[in-house]
């Protein structure tokens, strides 16, 4: 083995996480919202337009996986970084509703060419050096980094946006920029990418195949439907309530730094969540699915109230519930397929997830829109509680 190579894809690992680090020092991430409506863009408008992101991520999400596969998963980082500072840099210089969804549009193709890029870079790495075995150790310390940046990135966004927008959009752009540094310092990793092989078969038919696989994993056990099914639905109505936070926070006469750190506060718990996960999984079963669900529900029912200390311990169980959601899920859908199908059943799920998204974002915002922002949210409430009831009486049978 060539030392030479072995020495610079065993640095890719130590380069990997100072690119995670920056990469998720995303400021943006608790402001965006108040952003977009500085500029004028009411709550349909908002939600359309993150509904965009979630449709573009569906779009391109196997194409981008072909391209990373046919040109290099550095060469596909790379492009995700470019992406990424386009997006910061429209976010920045415009306040036109059309190019503020460019950029989101954009934001999401960066990031389906950088999802399983990095990834399989690192581990291609580690296996041609014979630590593949030290991958889960690797992949945790990762798990640490994000964590740990998004903490910092969400409290200097708040911080920074309290004085000026402008700070802090530019502050996103010179991250984005530091971004491509340690990508460009990374080596490709040799794989077996069968070039030849791939390059004959066109994007639309590698998509075509990928979601008729998808279709007949779906149809031949229905309990893997109705598991991601549920799961979405909540994830994305946890994800309807982070963001809106946002606004919702702000109305209640609270500047950008104490919305910090209050997301901040959300982030510490939502990590206790996932620690103990497993703990209350041995300890309540598959129940804990349905009880943290019916949790949910009441949570956006609190929301409604608009009591200032109320929502904030509702929005930090909120956090709580759906990080202890994620490994249950992972494990449900586990124990039902085989090894060989899992990475389709991952993209499955996050087409799913998308899919709700699209759909609940916009019709969210129309109802803050004409209602208002306090009485959203148990509306939401009570169209969860109606699909925890459909999904129940589906599941019996």
């Amino acid at each position: 083995m060539d030392q030479n190579l072995k020495k610079k894809l065993k640095r890719n690992i130590k380069l990997n996480y100072l690119n995670t680090f920056i990469t998720n020092l995303n400021m943006q991430s608790c402001i965006w919202m108040l952003y977009l409506a500085y500029c004028g863009l009411n709550l349909t408008e908002i939600g359309m337009i993150e509904g965009m992101y979630h449709a573009t991520s569906i779009v391109f999400e196997i194409p981008s996986g072909a391209l990373a596969d046919l040109l290099g998963r550095k060469k596909s980082m790379i492009l995700s970084k470019l992406c990424i500072a386009i997006s910061c840099m429209i976010m920045l210089l415009s306040k036109n509703f059309w190019l503020f969804m460019l950029s989101f549009i954009i934001q999401a193709l960066g990031n389906n060419l950088n999802s399983g890029s990095e990834e399989a870079l690192i581990y291609d790495s580690m296996k041609y050096i014979d630590q593949e075995q030290n991958y889960i150790g690797v992949s945790g310390r990762l798990n640490i980094i994000v964590e740990i940046a998004q903490g910092i990135a969400t409290v200097l966004g708040g911080i920074l946006a309290e004085y000026s927008y402008f700070f802090c959009y530019s502050a996103c752009l010179c991250i984005a920029g530091l971004a491509f540094l340690p990508v460009l310092l990374m080596k490709e990793a040799p794989y077996d990418s069968e070039n030849t092989k791939k390059k004959q078969v066109s994007f639309l038919k590698m998509t075509k195949h990928h979601f008729l696989t998808c279709y007949h994993i779906l149809k031949s056990d229905q309990r893997i439907l109705q598991i991601i099914t549920y799961y979405s639905v909540i994830f994305a109505s946890y994800t309807l309530l982070f963001f809106y936070s946002q606004q919702y926070y702000s109305n209640l006469n609270y500047n950008k730094i104490q919305i910090s750190i209050i997301f901040l506060l959300n982030g510490i718990i939502s990590c206790f969540g996932a620690a103990i996960s497993e703990k209350l999984f041995q300890k309540y079963g598959k129940n804990l699915a349905f009880l943290a669900g019916l949790i949910m529900i009441f949570i956006f029912f609190l929301y409604g109230s608009g009591h200032t200390v109320i929502s904030i311990i509702a929005f930090m169980i909120a956090g709580f519930c759906d990080s202890v959601l994620y490994p249950i899920q992972t494990e449900s859908l586990n124990q039902l397929i085989p090894s060989e199908q899992r990475a389709t059943l991952i993209s499955v799920d996050s087409m799913f997830f998308s899919i709700v998204m699209i759909i609940i974002f916009p019709i969210a915002g129309k109802i803050a829109d004409f209602l208002g922002l306090v009485s959203m949210f148990p509306i939401i409430g009570t169209i969860l509680l109606l699909f925890i009831i459909g999904w129940n009486l589906w599941n019996r049978k």
